[in-house]
């Protein structure tokens, strides 16, 4: 059948790319780290420790075992074809343009209800810290509406703003895009460091007592809680590190840059995780967190006597979720400019602006429907649809390195996913685990914007693709 036409990696390679080469080993690092350490620190760790008490350490190593052996195989896929689309372009090569499609359409959802999610967190610290100054911002302009039980909003302004803000520096240029993030990831690094340094003399191992509460997978007050459950709430801490791989067009030797930028953001983050929830966990139990849903740090240094670091903290948090919300607002960028250079989408979001060599058009098109989410939808009840979406790319990028290796094992890949065939059945499998922890609501929704996206595929994309002429 026509729809599970393939592209050949030969046919990639040739083509060439008006995206300018700027990234290196470092940035592409930073990227991974600007995309992974931000939310699950200072937002979802109340949340986690919750589902699994002290245990959440587990459930983030988990999560990021599930990571790794997924970016071993999307570090494969971008040294054999090292081209903007990340899984998109990856299943394309691997099954077919449906398939393709499917999950370009996927990564669409993670990207840009992602970057809004995490927009209003970064609202709910900006105002806080703002209110420490004596600046207060009107409670109707700080939440949609219907998000808070027994409070008047309508529209969260500080979400929708940041989400523009950082759509406009996207667009004007990668150099502009690099250098920003670089910075705000060492400030948040240095930030997350000091908190380290700070607190760790408070911890009471009697606080990591009983360890795992709730045991892998079990029901508390109606609701699924446990190791797993937790790992399919903290999952979303590691979605966008899969961005990185969409910078392919924009990076210097990407065979041998994009695998170590991938692994190695991935690492470092993870480390940092798991030493975070420590101890956290050990220096307050873990039922305190009820009281600081959205800010669990302030937990911490209230216990400590440390509210010197909150407002510290709070800068840190604030610009470890702008470079969440930036990576994830990119790696959209580049996903929709791939499917339109393919012919899937319409040639509007593949348009190259001369003078800032990016998919201008197509950035501010993302951005701005990014940007009235986070200002109008109240997210908490579509954020796991950004995890169900994630964790189906993983799949299937995981499934086409052992497709590729079986169809064609002589192409040239400058990395070699280890362990063949092990390593993707296990990434295959921690994210079905994954999926499983998560709640059936979810999937309705999933469905909903599943049969949304074939609609578009069989009524304009199937016509108007390249391989179709």
């Amino acid at each position: 059948m026509d729809v599970f036409r393939r592209k050949q990696v030969a046919d990639l390679l040739k083509e060439t790319s008006p995206l300018k080469r700027t990234l290196r080993t470092w940035d592409l690092i930073f990227l991974g780290i600007g995309a992974i350490i931000g939310t699950g620190i200072f937002v979802l760790t109340g949340k986690g420790a919750l589902t699994a008490g002290p245990a959440l350490s587990i459930s983030f190593l988990i999560a990021a075992i599930c990571c790794g052996f997924a970016g071993l195989c999307y570090a494969e896929f971008a040294s054999l074809a090292p081209v903007s689309g990340s899984a998109y372009t990856y299943s394309y090569i691997a099954f077919g343009e449906i398939i393709a499609f499917i999950i370009g359409w996927d990564l669409i959802l993670e990207y840009a209800l992602g970057a809004a999610t995490v927009s209003v967190g970064w609202s709910g610290y900006l105002v806080s810290l703002l209110a420490d100054f004596g600046i207060h911002i009107p409670t109707v302009l700080t939440a949609a509406a219907g998000t808070t039980p027994g409070v008047s909003t309508y529209f969260n302004l500080p979400a929708f703003l940041i989400v523009l803000a950082i759509t406009w520096l996207i667009s004007v240029g990668i150099n502009q895009t690099k250098r920003v993030n670089d910075t705000m990831v060492i400030i948040k690094l240095i930030v997350i460091v000091l908190f380290i340094i700070c607190t760790i003399w408070f911890i009471k191992p009697s606080n990591w007592h009983p360890f795992s509460p709730y045991g892998s997978y079990s029901f508390h007050n109606g609701t699924a809680a446990g190791v797993i459950p937790a790992a399919s709430v903290v999952f979303f801490s590691f979605i966008g590190f899969d961005s990185v791989s969409s910078s392919a067009e924009e990076t210097i030797n990407p065979s041998k840059t994009l695998p170590r930028g991938i692994l190695l953001s991935l690492l470092i983050s993870t480390l940092l995780y798991i030493i975070m929830t420590l101890i956290m966990t050990g220096v307050v139990k873990y039922t305190v967190f009820t009281k600081y849903l959205n800010a669990p740090i302030l937990a911490v240094l209230h216990e400590t006597g440390q509210t010197w670091l909150s407002i510290i903290v709070s800068v840190g948090a604030i610009l470890g979720m702008t470079t969440v919300i930036l990576v994830q607002l990119y790696g959209q960028s580049r996903i929709s400019y791939s499917m339109a250079r393919d012919g899937l989408f319409p040639e509007f979001f593949g348009h190259i602006n001369k003078k800032y060599q990016t998919p201008f058009k197509g950035t501010w098109f993302f951005g701005t429907l990014a940007a009235l989410a986070g200002g109008f939808i109240n997210l908490n009840i579509l954020s796991e649809l950004v995890n169900v979406g994630t964790l189906t790319a993983f799949i299937l990028v995981s499934a086409g390195v052992l497709v590729m290796r079986y169809r064609q094992p002589d192409l040239h890949r400058g990395f070699k996913a280890p362990g063949l065939p092990v390593t993707p059945i296990i990434a295959i499998l921690f994210c079905i685990m994954l999926i499983l922890g998560l709640n059936w609501e979810t999937w309705v929704r999933f469905i909903i914007w599943f049969t949304f996206g074939l609609l578009i595929y069989f009524g304009y994309s199937k016509r108007h693709s390249k391989l179709n002429q």
